[in-house]
């Protein structure tokens, strides 16, 4: 078990609870929307938050896990509005996430201090470029604005874990970043008969919450 206590600590529990959640939604990511279908989706990174919540983690963090599960909810709905409604939860979640990791880093300049971290930060900003400069042209005007600044922000997330000293936090907030972008690509570039679909969507949760749980982790323990 992460932490003391055994299986029968309240916090092993209920990152239990948060697996399950997230492997049952994995089974039914693809069908059809539903009020179970969202509330399972909801409670996998909302058992997170309440982890966050019980082991004392820092305010931040928890607001960025909650934020998060209200973008699930939304995200788990058909509809122009609840997309809109995802994509303002998780830019939010995404600022959280960035005062947090600039808060408890080396700041700024701690990019600065090893090559490989101005590289890395270098790599995500040409891949969110792309990225969205192929999305652009999908997207109706209403969503164009919300999705750059979605972009932008979820850019800062990756760039301000590169200030601390924690891998695995940087590749929790480098698998956050890659899940968005196979989100918008399969939102927004495949076809809708795309034999491709149904997988993508797996990965996208797959990487979305792998990418939840080591960055939460990465702070609590």
């Amino acid at each position: 078990m992460l932490f003391p206590g055994g299986i029968e600590a309240t916090a092993n529990g209920v990152l239990i609870f948060s697996a399950a959640a997230a492997a049952l939604y994995l089974i039914i990511v693809n069908q059809r929307p539903t009020p179970l279908r969202s509330v399972v989706k909801t409670m996998a990174v909302g058992f997170l938050a309440a982890l966050s919540f019980i082991e004392g983690g820092p305010v931040l963090l928890f607001a960025a896990l909650l934020l998060s599960a209200v973008g699930d909810a939304f995200l788990s709905r058909d509809g122009e509005a609840m997309f809109l409604g995802g994509l303002a939860s998780f830019l939010a979640a995404h600022l959280a996430y960035v005062g947090l990791f600039l808060g408890r880093g080396g700041g700024i300049a701690r990019l600065s201090d090893d090559g490989w971290r101005i590289g890395v930060a270098a790599a995500i900003a040409v891949a969110a470029l792309v990225v969205m400069a192929l999305v652009w042209r999908r997207v109706r005007p209403t969503l164009a604005l919300p999705m750059l600044a979605y972009t932008l922000a979820a850019v800062a997330m990756s760039v301000a874990a590169l200030t601390l000293d924690r891998p695995w936090l940087v590749i929790g907030a480098v698998m956050f970043l890659a899940s968005d972008a196979l989100l918008a690509t399969e939102r927004f570039l495949l076809s809708a008969v795309s034999p491709h679909r149904a997988w993508l969507r797996q990965l996208v949760w797959i990487l979305y919450y792998v990418a939840q749980a080591t960055i939460t982790l990465s702070i609590l323990l």
